[in-house]
């Protein structure tokens, strides 16, 4: 079976940082990335992201440093070069750095609460586009819950 690899996008480590609910969905898929259940991929790009919106919302400098150091360390990191970058969401630009680090890193999964990738349907060049909860279903193996 491959391993699952997957991009978060800022929205879910900063999702993760204010829940106050140690049984959040994001809280709990950092802790199962930890355990090596699945592959993190990052990129310079969203590492930086997540520095300026950690800066903010008043995130302590320091914890911030050691995040970004324990992501550096732990995390696969992906180089994009700006050839590799294409213009596919149009309402916001930035994210096409998103998507490129999961086309780049050959990821399964996008991780975003970003409307403005609703307009891939849902996937992109065999990446499934989803939120927080519906890929820890995934990484659970669980089946989604009934309505």
């Amino acid at each position: 079976m491959t391993q699952i690899r997957a991009v978060f996008d800022t929205n879910v480590y900063v999702a993760a940082y204010l829940s106050k609910n140690l049984r959040s969905p994001n809280k709990e898929l950092f802790r199962r990335w930890r355990n090596g259940e699945f592959v993190l991929l990052v990129s310079d790009v969203i590492l930086q992201e997540v520095i300026e919106k950690f800066n903010q919302i008043g995130v302590d400098q320091a914890l911030t440093i050691e995040l970004i150091a324990f992501i550096l360390a732990e995390a696969n990191h992906v180089t994009v070069s700006a050839d590799q970058i294409r213009s596919v969401i149009a309402r916001d630009p930035d994210d096409d750095q998103v998507l490129a680090c999961a086309v780049v890193g050959k990821a399964n999964y996008l991780v975003t609460y970003d409307p403005h990738f609703d307009c891939l349907g849902g996937e992109y060049q065999d990446i499934h586009v989803l939120d927080g909860l519906h890929f820890l279903y995934i990484v659970r193996g669980d089946n989604r819950p009934l309505a």
